[in-house]
């Protein structure tokens, strides 16, 4: 197999931008430095990661979660250029396993660039966490919706100052990674409209949770979304954009079916942290105890990986331990399983290999992972406590919501209120928006007493 060549358009960005005398830095490690000194990024120290920001000073924030994804990254990243991770995919092929690592390698994201999109992946989480996306969502029902990702997408194309109206300027790839999901919400998003579902026009009533958007970029970003897809045939396209399954009823929310390598392997890292790093706050902090993990324990003594079956009494052990070194050492013992089992799989018949080719974790190891995941979602999102500060954050933004919406020129501040003006009627909504979902916890809180 011919070693694959990746065509230089990935690294274009959408303003040519020459590098400042004498820096010879390559193009992912200057989108990484745009990332990293953005303003977007270090709003991340206040921002929620699941518990509230102040509550207790061991909690991770969403700052601190994502330069964890980072180094899981990184990891997954070397752990793909070894022989072990091709040989299912050499199998599928039936292809050599030596001329397939030396054909796809050149594939692998460099570590500045896995590492942008690490950084990146959360900055377009609005305050108050998934509450306040739901909430933003309800806001914006009737001008096209609102989704972090989404927001993700719209930071870095556009929001962030780094230019006049390309935002950071970052690279096609880069870009291209940070789209999880490559459709547009309004395609993707339940159709409100059709659905049983009511507004009172009082969002203190609304059963908020009934208003989650769908997965995809907003409308308004649309041209960013067409330059980004450029290098791609009408058939890759047209591929990319598929869902997951049609719409049943007008209450489904939709999800595609592919992403790009880059970003197959950062969702993985994000899943890792997410399971396994907020799962030792909860322990740390005595909000999960030794009784409710036992139900984790069962579950994870029947699935289908054998490390997990054998190691689990020993890592529960670990993990309640009085010694915090023992707990550690059980947390960096299942981050390594993780990290260790990824392996390259072939996506579609993509003519793009970047498309073609994706990280995954094998069925069991998924299996165990998932595991984690429902216990952290049932034991600590869902925590009653948790659930009433997000509540509490969710009131903050609609009403904050409401007050702009209502005397915008009086109340926004100057540069946001000349975007507001400059706007057309349909977008002014998704200007107030943008400032909102900018907010971190405590200057969303702030402000909402100050008004």
């Amino acid at each position: 197999m011919q070693k694959i060549q990746l065509n230089n358009i990935w690294q274009q960005r959408f303003i040519t931008d020459k590098p400042r005398e004498k820096d010879h830095r390559p193009p992912y490690r200057r989108d990484r430095g745009r990332i990293l000194h953005s303003a977007a990024f270090r709003c991340l120290q206040a921002k929620t990661q699941i518990h509230a920001v102040g509550e207790n000073d061991f909690y991770r924030t969403r700052l601190t979660h994502s330069l964890e994804v980072a180094q899981i990254g990184n990891s997954l990243v070397a752990q793909l250029k070894f022989g072990d991770s091709f040989e299912h995919l050499a199998a599928q092929l039936n292809a050599d396993k030596t001329a397939l690592q030396q054909s796809l390698k050149p594939l692998l994201p460099s570590n500045d660039l896995i590492e942008s999109l690490c950084f990146a992946h959360d900055i377009g989480h609005p305050p108050f966490g998934h509450g306040g996306e739901v909430a933003l969502n309800y806001m914006m029902r009737e001008h096209h919706g609102f989704e972090g990702n989404a927001q993700t997408f719209r930071i870095v194309t556009k929001l962030e100052p780094y230019t006049l109206s390309a935002g950071m300027n970052l690279t096609r790839r880069t870009i291209l990674g940070l789209v999880k999901y490559p459709t547009l919400l309004d395609l993707s998003s339940p159709d409100y409209a059709k659905s049983d579902l009511q507004s009172n026009g009082d969002p203190r009533y609304v059963k908020i949770n009934d208003w989650r958007p769908g997965k995809g970029l907003f409308y308004d970003d649309l041209p960013m979304f067409e330059w980004l897809l450029q290098p791609l045939s009408d058939a890759d396209r047209t591929l990319f954009g598929q869902f997951q399954q049609p719409r049943q009823s007008p209450s489904d929310m939709l999800k595609t079916k592919f992403k790009s390598l880059d970003c197959s392997i950062m969702e993985i890292a994000d899943d890792i942290a997410y399971a396994v790093h907020d799962l030792e706050d909860a322990v740390v902090v005595g909000l999960v105890n030794r009784q409710q993990w036992q139900e984790a324990e069962v579950e994870l003594k029947n699935c289908r990986s054998n490390w997990i079956q054998s190691n689990i009494e020993q890592i529960t052990e670990k993990l309640f331990s009085d010694q915090h070194y023992q707990r550690k050492n059980a947390i960096g013992a299942l981050v390594n399983y993780f990290i260790t089992h990824i392996r390259w799989k072939m996506t579609a018949d993509f003519a793009e290999p970047l498309l073609r080719y994706n990280a995954e974790l094998p069925k069991g190891v998924l299996d165990a992972l998932n595991v984690f995941k429902r216990f952290v979602f049932k034991y600590v999102i869902r925590d009653v406590e948790t659930q009433r500060i997000e509540y509490k954050g969710q009131r903050i933004l609609t009403e904050m919501f409401q007050i702009f919406e209502s005397d915008p020129e009086r109340l926004l501040p100057r540069n946001t209120v000349k975007r507001w003006q400059n706007a057309t009627d349909e977008g002014k909504h998704r200007i107030i928006c943008d400032y909102i979902a900018g907010m971190s916890d405590a200057y969303a809180l702030r402000l909402y007493q100050q008004l």
